[in-house]
């Protein structure tokens, strides 16, 4: 009995933002930690996990961790779905955790061991102007970084998602009650990208990958135009074009434009990836580990890209805790075909609560070689941080229909 479960518990703690952790205990004391973070909707995942997983984990053996992912998939009615896949990837994670302690391996180790030394990093630059993006830009490549994620503010709009005026780094969850509402204008952000984004690349060189998130807000055929515009900037990712559920949409921008593109951090499991994969409608899954079913699930989804010649590219901004940052890393140093790791960074406080062995140098995260993912929660400073309600803005266009944000 000693490697069965005999709690599993829910943490909910807000170090800067909301996170929602999981936390198993087997019968001889190992503990696991998961990541079930999920924006803006937090506490429907702690109540699936409270309510209807965690009693059902207790008596199994935490070293079945293929069975349990299977348990908990198939064992239920309602399948798929962010809530019910974020509950899973936190399972998932806390297993390989406790996997990973007991046999004293780092949880890479176990996957196959490493195919890197190191995985490739970007993060983000903003700015209202081209100017302020330019300094943005000009400061992290100072830290080291050579890929960037760059987006700007758009002429004729008083808000952006994702870029501050001031310059500061942005939250995407806003502290509230509701969501903040914005303006949005498709046409304008249309004028205004291609020439921005141009600016970027004369400044910085051919050598610095450029990346851009269109934040699902364009037409098929506006999307096939943005993409065909930017093949001079030679952008290393495109990303969520446009909204990907009608994923035969994506034939028309693929015959229009070769700006490779990203898909996929809403979308949760391996069928919603099989056409993206097997069409090869894209170039890079966005997949997270915790938002896509675990380890387990997320080592399928980049089997199956293999196959078809994509790359693996989890999400990776500040809703995914440090958690899940330390499985990503895990998966991305074991995985053929990962590419990049999204690391956006957190507050000071986020890393004094969830105390990790993973690290960023030079353009590169490493994970360290603790056993299990390298993680320790300090839970008496997570309860110092209690839960608030935040919210991604809402965008409307100018005729007040709503759009994507």
């Amino acid at each position: 009995m000693s490697g069965r479960v005999v709690s599993a518990e829910v943490l909910v703690t807000s170090p800067g933002r909301n996170f929602v952790s999981l936390k198993v205990t087997t019968a001889d004391g190992v503990v696991g930690w998961g990541d079930a973070t999920l924006n803006g909707r937090e506490l429907a995942v702690a109540a699936y996990l409270r309510d209807h997983v965690c009693p059902i984990l207790l008596g199994r053996d935490a070293a079945r961790i293929e069975d349990t992912w299977q348990y908990l998939y198939r064992g239920v009615y309602w399948r798929r779905g962010p809530v019910t896949m974020a509950a899973i990837g936190a399972v998932d994670l806390a297993l390989w955790d406790i996997k990973g302690k007991v046999t004293g391996q780092p949880v890479y180790q176990l996957l196959g061991g490493a195919v890197r030394d190191r995985v490739l990093s970007y993060t983000h630059a903003t700015g209202w102007d081209v100017p302020a993006v330019l300094d943005a830009v000009d400061a992290t490549r100072a830290r080291g970084f050579r890929a960037v994620r760059v987006q700007t503010g758009v002429p004729g709009l008083d808000s952006v998602y994702g870029v501050t005026k001031d310059g500061t780094p942005y939250e995407p969850a806003g502290r509230g009650t509701a969501p903040v509402e914005e303006v949005w204008d498709t046409e304008a952000y249309l004028r205004h990208a291609p020439g921005a984004l141009a600016q970027i690349r004369d400044h910085v060189g051919p050598e610095l990958a450029l990346l851009h998130d269109a934040h699902h807000r364009l037409t098929p055929i506006q999307a096939a135009r943005l993409g065909k515009a930017l093949e001079p900037v030679d952008l290393f990712w495109l990303e969520d074009v446009t909204p990907a559920e009608n994923q035969e949409v994506l034939r028309r921008v693929r015959a229009h434009t070769t700006t490779p593109l990203a898909i996929g951090e809403v979308f949760t499991t391996i069928w919603e990836y099989q056409q993206l994969i097997t069409e090869q409608l894209i170039d890079f899954v966005r997949a997270a580990v915790s938002h896509a079913g675990g380890i387990t699930h997320l080592r399928r989804i980049a089997a199956l890209a293999e196959v078809w010649q994509i790359r693996l590219a989890p999400h990776g901004p500040s809703d995914v805790s440090p958690v899940a940052l330390a499985g990503s890393l895990h998966v991305g140093l074991a995985t053929p075909n990962f590419a990049i790791q999204e690391y956006m960074g957190y507050p000071d406080v986020a890393h004094e609560v969830f105390r990790h062995d993973w690290a960023y140098a030079d353009g590169h995260l490493h994970p360290g070689d603790a056993p299990g993912l390298g993680i320790d929660v300090d839970e008496e400073l997570a309860g110092r941080f209690p839960y608030e309600p935040a919210y991604l803005p809402v965008a409307r266009r100018r005729d007040g229909t709503l759009t994507d944000w």
